[in-house]
């Protein structure tokens, strides 16, 4: 397995020119998955952690969060970027411990979102959020660890849809040190073009959403550098296995089960990931 240090160049290095996908596993097994397919680094996903805990997005508390990204890390040969909320602290201060803890999980990157959580304020005002973000990028300088930092505006989400103030949003948290540019909400080519063209030269990620349509060449004719999907695989690995319960609840029948992946392909894969690891 590549050392750390080696998959935070890599992670660096991918960020400067082309666009590449970087799926969310949820779990150990997704993430030995993916790996398998040959994506260059992969994503946790807060949501797809929280439900694999039978808890709500936004509900997993720090420590637990932090050893499901550290375990993710461990056994992923490509770069890992964290998930990592609104960095469990309101004061920039806290945010900077807590980035000290996620760096020292194994992580290539991390993001840090303008997102309170608390719904009768749901964005951080703009100076207080430059200011958690200042202290993100301090943390990780302080720590001489080469980790991208993603600054994320979460207002297109539906907190505050208005595109100007997001890019404006995106532009001081580029200033403040952000090496990434993130605003999952984004739905129409001139939306993502007009981010994009904002920050530039930096490099934006972008949430895949089915329903926009758009691939990824589409997405890299528009300059993304990044695509993730946030928590849609997990939702799509929960969708399968709750229609299929369903119908063995309600129905008494099997049948949704018919397009289950197959058991001899995930012991092969498991089998051969476990004893690629082995030492010689």
């Amino acid at each position: 397995m590549p050392a750390v240090a080696e998959k935070r160049r890599t992670f660096r290095r991918i960020h400067e020119t082309g666009c590449f996908v970087i799926p969310n596993p949820w779990d150990v097994g997704s993430a030995r998955y993916l790996q398998s397919l040959g994506f260059q680094a992969l994503a946790t996903t807060s949501a797809g952690a929280a439900f694999a805990m039978a808890l709500a997005d936004g509900a997993v508390p720090r420590d637990a969060m932090l050893a499901h990204i550290g375990a993710l890390a461990a056994v992923s040969d490509v770069p890992v970027n964290a998930d990592f909320g609104n960095g469990y602290a309101d004061e920039p201060d806290e945010v900077g411990r807590n980035v000290q803890l996620c760096v020292a999980t194994g992580v290539a990157g991390l993001s840090i979102e303008d997102s309170t959580g608390d719904r009768t304020r749901p964005l951080y005002e703009v100076e207080l959020a430059v200011r958690r973000v200042r202290a993100a990028r301090a943390a990780i300088d302080a720590s001489g660890e080469d980790v991208v930092l993603t600054g994320r505006a979460e207002g297109m989400l539906g907190h505050d849809p208005d595109l100007e103030r997001t890019i404006a949003r995106l532009s001081a948290y580029s200033e403040a040190g952000a090496d990434c540019l993130y605003a999952p909400g984004l739905t129409t080519r001139e939306q993502i073009a007009a981010v994009v063209a904002a920050v530039a030269p930096k490099p934006v990620n972008v949430l895949a959403l089915p329903s926009r349509g758009l691939t990824v060449g589409d997405l890299a004719e528009l300059g993304v550098r990044r695509v993730s999907v946030g928590g849609g695989l997990a939702r799509t690995a929960w969708g399968a296995f709750m229609r299929a319960a369903r119908v063995i609840a309600g129905d008494g029948r099997f049948d949704g089960m018919a397009d289950a992946a197959s058991g001899v392909e995930l012991n092969r894969l498991f089998h051969d990931e476990a004893k690629r690891r082995q030492p010689s």
